[in-house]
């Protein structure tokens, strides 16, 4: 397995000499990430280009990735509104290869969540220099540490041996077909060779491909009527992962230097292949009664879209063999949207300037 993260240096040497004093804010330098401390490419990527404007976010210079910070910002859910009450019937009912398929989806998700919030707040956070993304990064922080909650929450609950149940809290020490995925993706995060270009396309691959025939497993349990905790569960966590893969598409095209529409295509379909093996060879969705062959046709559709939303061609041209898949999230996504737009309206999440407006005992105050 790949070592872990080094931690970034402390301080960046200032400059050899200058003859008038640097201002306080000009002088505090961010500690470099292993590859944005790379002048060349420092100075050619306006997103990792130092940034003297980081510290204040006003006024906003970077109006798509603001707004995919206020999309986030409201959908924002805790893990006290997934009710597992009603799953534990189901689950006594579900076969031994049931169970057996879901803990281990479980475990690759709470090892993941880890793995996704280090390269977050160890480098991508660090390296991108302007202020609105790091809004989006802060709160995809937050809400990756609720999805591991979830997850554990999901294991604690349906797992009852300690023995078993600590080897899946350890699924990436544990488990190797959880361990091969957590390798490949470690191996992006931790290199000290790949661009920031490179690492972004991967951690896309990641949020979009290594989580996408797992999430199509779960919708299936829905489509049978079973686990309404864990379905639930899924469709929040769904949602937010696709927002998270689009966020990390959006700071690709930002980039003025892209990769060759190859080398993207080498990194999405070794993505690919890896899912593939996951979901058919290692973990068969065969044990919950679903085709391996149409599995494989997802994990291909659903990589042909991110290669699209890249910029880049697709490679395999697969239709979606899933249509109920778009029904259930989609319904899901617009059940839950239409609750949260009730509530958080309240409170003024998502408002323009113009909507804020507080009521005072004399005066209407506008800020």
């Amino acid at each position: 397995m790949a070592s872990a993260i080094s931690t970034p240096p402390a301080a960046v040497a200032r400059a050899a000499s200058s003859s008038t004093p640097e201002s306080p804010i000009s002088s505090f330098k961010l500690p470099p990430s292993r590859v944005a401390s790379s002048s060349a490419m420092a100075s050619s990527e306006p997103l990792l280009r130092e940034n003297p404007g980081r510290f204040v976010l006003f006024p906003i210079q970077h109006t798509k990735v603001w707004d995919m910070y206020k999309k986030a910002e409201a959908s924002f859910w805790t893990a006290e509104e997934v009710d597992l009450a009603h799953d534990h019937k189901d689950w006594a009912s579900l076969s031994g290869d049931e169970q057996f398929f879901i803990k281990h989806i479980l475990a690759f998700f709470a090892a993941s969540d880890g793995i996704v919030n280090e390269n977050l707040a160890m480098n991508f956070a660090n390296e991108v220099q302007i202020p609105e993304a790091r809004c989006f990064y802060g709160f995809q922080i937050a809400i990756e540490n609720i999805h591991s909650e979830v997850y554990s929450l999901l294991i604690d609950t349906y797992v009852k041996d300690k023995d078993e149940k600590a080897s899946l809290f350890r699924a990436i020490e544990t488990v190797p077909c959880v361990s091969k995925k957590a390798e490949w993706a470690l191996r992006w995060t931790n290199s000290e060779t790949a661009s920031f270009a490179e690492r972004i396309v991967a951690f896309a691959a990641v949020e979009g491909i290594f989580f996408s025939g797992s999430f199509c497993a779960i919708f299936w349990m829905k489509k049978r009527g079973l686990m309404p905790g864990l379905c639930f569960s899924n469709e929040l966590i769904s949602r937010d992962e696709g927002l998270h893969c689009d966020f990390a598409c959006l700071m690709y095209s930002m980039l003025q230097e892209k990769l060759a529409p190859g080398a993207v295509q080498d990194i999405i379909v070794a993505a690919v292949e890896c899912e593939k093996e996951f979901v058919t060879e290692a973990l068969p969705v065969e044990l919950i009664g679903m085709n391996s062959k149409l599995m494989q046709e997802y994990i291909e559709f659903v990589a042909d879209r991110l290669l699209v939303s890249l910029g880049v061609p697709k490679v395999w041209a697969t239709s979606n063999p899933f249509e109920w898949m778009e029904l259930i999230s989609m319904d899901g996504k617009t059940n839950f949207f239409e609750k949260r737009v009730g509530e958080y309206s309240k409170s003024g999440v998502g408002a323009t300037g113009d909507d804020r407006t507080f009521a005072g005992d004399t005066d209407d105050v506008d800020f």
